[in-house]
């Protein structure tokens, strides 16, 4: 076994944990701990349909008939792939398993939440004291509940799962009197001196955060703390016809900050609001080399399409590195997104981020009782510690991606035949090869994967854009999230895509939820990707049907 691996068993924290939390939850735990836990079987039959077969003799020319990739391009995809891009567009019953071997097979409501299935069994308790972690609400200090408390004193939600409902994506209010439960608004405002200007383009700090409410506005507050504002949303309907005469209508979002406590607004503030993202494959993701996300946008052949990485500041170890999670790529790892993420969403310390999210000006959020423990050792007391976060990120870094349904299927190869032929896999990298490295990512160590994503920063256009407070839009130049601008948007990951409502019937698309379906989330696009959308507005009700009928696929 890995040295580095923590055997619940053996761990002082686990007893503890079984003492705080649920018995139903530590009734799980263990029984995680005593025996193996079984999985359905994942073989993959390797006969194709008559369909599959059929389908494959007019996939042939596919990568010639895109008007939209060079053949540097063409060939970048492929050596990513590691097979032909005939064999991409084709039937290969391997792409069923988009997550690899560590997929699974289920198409229900609990699709985004089981164990990677090549998950050994001594390693299944881990799994199951992080999902406790991140499914159990944390409670205000003190409290009994010594293991979870020190919530707050501002925040967005109580509860990993509050944002991630069943592990998946979330949704935007719906009208001005839903809670923003799973989504929130980051905050930045533009840089006025030199020296900030700089420290963004050398990505010394990730934005120029606004001085009285930060980087991320928190719309609760314990008893006592004022939460900084109530965010709300209306919609304006935005018909959209296609060739054939058939209205799509979208639907636009107008974000609104109210009651704000702690003054006014300034009107260059910069507002971006962010639904949770889905979190399964997220450890196939973070075993991308980095050469291969960098390799993609050093391709300036692409014509359009012109990718970016982030380059960001890890804040565990203090240097640049690639961003590759998040709705801009702000985050380097699964730890450091995590942390992160308690820290600003829940207002908990961690020793990677050991500081209250309070602004010098929010003294009853200073002055408020903490849950930090003391850490020995010479660290300062946290809320989260390391052995917590370490479960949290063997959570999150084994949570499957389900198998694809009926990927052979005529029409969803008709389908997928129309998604490359319009060059859609410009941005959706479809398919990687993962190294084995030196580390204890054992479940993700050489899998072959289908995410669908190039993890890089695309200019979307205007109209998916993040605004001032004011509704204007901001410079091109003005940077909110380390190298992103509001104009820009990581590549989303689209395995597991077609699932999303079946796990969340609520669950909205883009990265503010204003596309209520795949097809109103195409057809959002714009920018970098306005090409591929005008070839979408062409297609007839069974060119429509085709392209979703993959896409659900996924």
């Amino acid at each position: 076994m890995n040295a580095n691996y923590v055997n619940p068993s053996d761990s002082p924290l686990a007893t503890q944990i079984l003492r705080h939390i649920p018995s139903k939850i530590a009734l799980i735990i263990a029984s995680a701990m005593a025996i193996s836990a079984c999985q359905p079987s994942d073989s993959v039959s390797d006969n194709t349909s008559s369909d599959a077969s059929e389908q494959a003799s007019s996939n042939e020319s596919s990568s010639e008939k895109s008007q939209s990739l060079s053949s540097e391009h063409v060939k970048n995809i492929e050596t990513l792939a590691g097979v032909p891009m005939q064999q991409l567009v084709s039937f290969d019953p391997q792409e069923i398993k988009q997550g690899g071997d560590s997929g699974i097979s289920i198409s229900s409501a609990e699709s985004y939440s089981k164990p990677s299935s090549n998950l050994a069994a001594s390693r299944k308790g881990s799994f199951f004291i992080g999902n406790a972690f991140f499914k159990q609400p944390w409670v205000v200090a003190p409290a009994s509940t010594d293991s979870r408390d020190g919530l707050g004193a501002l925040f967005n939600v109580a509860a990993c799962q509050s944002c991630h409902v069943k592990d998946g994506r979330g949704h935007a209010p719906m009208t001005a009197d839903d809670d923003a439960d799973s989504l929130l608004i980051r905050l930045s405002m533009p840089a006025t001196t030199d020296e900030q200007r700089q420290q963004l383009q050398d990505s010394l700090i990730e934005k120029v955060a606004h001085p009285m409410y930060g980087g991320q506005l928190q719309d609760r507050g314990i008893q006592g703390v004022p939460a900084e504002a109530r965010i709300a949303v209306q919609w304006t309907d935005k018909p959209v016809t296609f060739a054939d005469g058939y209205v799509e209508t979208l639907r636009a979002p107008m974000f609104n900050l109210t009651k704000p406590g702690y003054g006014a607004f300034d009107d260059d503030m910069m507002v971006s609001p962010r639904v949770a993202l889905p979190m399964i494959g997220l450890g196939l993701l973070e075993q991308i080399p980095d050469d291969d996300i960098k390799k993609q946008a050093s391709d300036s052949s692409n014509g359009d399409i012109s990718g970016k990485f982030n380059w960001v500041m890890d804040p565990q170890t203090g240097k640049r590195a690639l961003g590759r999670f998040g709705w801009k790529a702000g985050q380097t790892k699964l730890i450091t997104q995590n942390q992160s993420a308690f820290n600003e969403d829940m207002g908990l310390t961690s020793n990677i981020r050991p500081n209250e999210s309070c602004m010098p000006t929010q003294t009853a959020c200073l002055n408020a009782a903490t849950g930090a423990d003391e850490q020995g050792n010479g660290k300062s007391p946290v809320e989260v510690n390391d052995e917590v976060a370490k479960f949290v990120e063997f959570y999150t870094r084994n949570l499957a991606v389900p198998h694809r349904r009926n990927a052979d299927d005529k029409l969803v190869l008709a389908g997928k035949k129309r998604f490359y032929d319009m060059g859609c896999q410009s941005c959706h990298t479809p398919r990687y090869q993962l190294p084995k490295t030196d580390d204890d990512h054992l479940e993700q160590h050489g899998q072959v994967i289908y995410p669908y994503t190039d993890l890089l920063l695309h200019d979307m256009g205007d109209d998916l854009a993040d605004r001032t407070i004011a509704g204007k839009l901001p410079p091109k130049d003005a940077q909110v999230e380390f190298l992103a601008n509001s104009y820009e948007w990581r590549t989303p990951a689209l395995w597991g895509v077609g699932l999303a409502q079946t796990v969340d019937p609520q669950a909205t698309f883009l990265h503010d939820g204003r596309a209520r379906t795949l097809m109103e989330a195409v057809l959002w696009h714009g920018g970098e990707a306005e090409k591929q959308k005008q070839q979408v507005l062409k297609l007839d009700k069974q060119g429509r049907t085709e392209l979703n009928a993959f896409l659900k696929s996924l």
